[in-house]
Formats: structure tokens, C-alpha cells, sequence
């Protein structure tokens, strides 16, 4: 069983009583390949017995179940070669990688070129474009932040939420939405501080003309 701890340890045993069958997974991605069926012998005859015993009712079922129950918790010689043969049939697909001793698939994981793994020598073509994106995206965000969105909104005003009428939403209306009662918001002249409404032309307190008037 030497060749069997040489290999990876990620894999999962989907043997039953009918006979065996391995999955294993790479060590870095975890791709997983199956191995071909394999009937068991002991199955197929813990099967028979398990029929005889249901057609008379008696014994044998149980001797069939047990033999069942044993194979299962022991394994067995049969358990261990199929172990081996399901091995040796998916091992094409893996190489282990030298410097830190993980079995990866060739598919995915493995860099022919520099023969090695990827964690232990990533690819450049797929370094390349991974930093290409993650600069585009950076390059994306900075010129989203320096972009102004709120030239045209007036942030100094008092948004009136709700209308002091019958007190429907506003949404940031002029006039109520559900009443039609003209919003009035207040906020103050750039100039000297004042407080102003959207129905004044100038400011009382400087004379300022009021950029938000509306009249």
C-alpha cells in the first residue's frame, strides 16, 4: 500500500456493499475525478444471501447483513486493492508538485512550464490578467470619485421629507405628490449665511440674487 500515502489525501471512499468506487480531489482547487466502478464479490454474495433470506424469512437474511456489516467496518484485503487499482487509474490525471509536495490536477493546478504547482509557481499570462482587471477596476473607482454628482443638487437646502399638509412622502419634490401643496425648502444665502426659500429672488439680509429661484 506504499503507492496509496504517496497520493493525495483528499478523497472521499463512495464504496458500498455493492463494490468500490474513489473519488479524489486536487490539493489546490479541488477538482474531483472518479474512479471506474468495481463490483464487489462479497456484495454481490451478502446480496444473494439477503435474497434467499427474504424469500424464506428466516436466517439467511441476517447472515447476509452481518456479512454486510463487517465489510463495511473492516474493509478488508478486497477494500484496500480496489483502493490501489482506483489509484493508479486516476493518478494520470495529477502530478505532484515538488517543492511542496501537493498533488494537483494537470488541467487546472500544474504549470508544465515551470513544473511546479501554481500556488508555488502561478502562471504569468493568468497573474497578468488577474492584475490587469483589479488595476482596471481601481483606476474605474478613482475616476467614480472624482466625478461630481452633485453639481446640480442643492445640499444646503432643508429637503422637506414629508408634506406639512396631509403629510404624504415628498421623494424630494417641489410640490406634494399626493396633495399638489407647493414644498417650500429652506436653506441658507452663499453669501452672507441668510436663511432662503425657493420663492424668494434675493436674499433679504445682502440682496444676493437666489440662484434657486423660481419664479
Amino acid at each position: 500500500m506504499a503507492d496509496l500515502i504517496k497520493f493525495t489525501k483528499n478523497y472521499d471512499d463512495l464504496s458500498t456493499d455493492k463494490g468500490y468506487q474513489f473519488k479524489f480531489y486536487c490539493d489546490i482547487c479541488g477538482n474531483g475525478y472518479l474512479s471506474p466502478f468495481e463490483n464487489s464479490k462479497m456484495g454481490v454474495a451478502s446480496g444473494i444471501l439477503r435474497g434467499i433470506g427474504g424469500l424464506t424469512g428466516g436466517i439467511l437474511g441476517r447472515v447476509g447483513e452481518a456479512t454486510y456489516d463487517i465489510q463495511r467496518a473492516v474493509g478488508g484485503k478486497a477494500h484496500d486493492e480496489a483502493l490501489k487499482r482506483a489509484v493508479e487509474a486516476v493518478k494520470p490525471h495529477f502530478m505532484q508538485c515538488s517543492r511542496c509536495g501537493k498533488w494537483v490536477c494537470k488541467e487546472v493546478c500544474w504549470n508544465t512550464e515551470r513544473g511546479l504547482c501554481v500556488e508555488c509557481a502561478p502562471k504569468l499570462e493568468q497573474e497578468m490578467a488577474a492584475a490587469q482587471t483589479e488595476a482596471t477596476i481601481s483606476q474605474m473607482k478613482e475616476k467614480v470619485f472624482k466625478t461630481d454628482y452633485t453639481k446640480d443638487l442643492n445640499v444646503v437646502g432643508k429637503v422637506v421629507a414629508k408634506c406639512p399638509k396631509c403629510g404624504a412622502e415628498t421623494k424630494g419634490a417641489k410640490f406634494c405628490p399626493n396633495c399638489g401643496a407647493k414644498l417650500i425648502a429652506e436653506y441658507q444665502c452663499q453669501k452672507c449665511g441668510a436663511k432662503l426659500t425657493d420663492d424668494m429672488k434675493f436674499c433679504p439680509e445682502c440682496g444676493r440674487k437666489n440662484p434657486n429661484f423660481k419664479g
